[in-house]
């Protein structure tokens, strides 16, 4: 159950960091001719409140990916020199904390979204709605939560039998086993 889960909640995620990724690429894009357009003497108006409202999109939208595929900051002086029952306790510890931070991170995000949209919340200058930006958070912040929830299962299963495959969780490696993994890839 816990593998079915974890594969559709992946899929999600890679189409979130691709789109995020194809958000970026846009706006550089156009950020680039605004800047031409502006030097030419024809500045696009709008351009950069439309800009502001778009990081939402690369900020938010890929922080479930991040945590799936271990790519945040984290503290691995101890958790990585542990093994066994210890170190997945420590693991579910931190990742239960994370998880409990998020949910409140949701609720106010959520909240803030709606009061933006109730009172018509607009930029300064053109009067874009903010509410479409603001509501990112709280959908980010949810798939993200969904991700520590697989991770929270992933650990507690790994506190119960110790000496299965991981599974919805990140393994972490050492520099030897990266060092190998990057040799493989120039490789290939």
């Amino acid at each position: 159950m816990l593998e079915i889960i974890n594969k559709k909640l992946t899929k999600v995620e890679d189409f979130l960091i691709i789109f995020s990724g194809v958000s970026i690429f846009i706006v550089m894009i156009l950020t680039s001719f605004q800047i031409i357009s502006r030097v030419m003497g024809y500045p696009w108006p709008g351009y950069l409140e439309l800009s502001e409202l778009s990081i939402s999109i690369f900020a938010f939208l890929g922080v479930a990916y991040a945590q799936r595929v271990d790519s945040h900051i984290r503290m691995e002086l101890i958790v990585g020199n542990l093994k066994g029952r210890i170190k997945w306790f420590l693991e579910f510890c931190a990742t239960l904390i994370g998880f409990i931070v998020i949910i409140i991170l949701i609720k106010y995000s959520f909240l803030f979204a709606l009061d933006s949209y109730q009172i018509g919340d607009t930029t300064y200058d053109y009067l874009y709605p903010t509410w479409p930006a603001k509501l990112l958070v709280p959908i980010a912040f949810s798939i993200w939560a969904l991700r520590l929830l697989i991770e929270i299962c992933g650990y507690l299963r790994m506190l119960v039998f110790v000496n299965v495959e991981p599974l919805g969780i990140p393994v972490i490696k050492t520099a030897e086993e990266l060092a190998n993994e990057e040799i493989k890839v120039i490789r290939d």
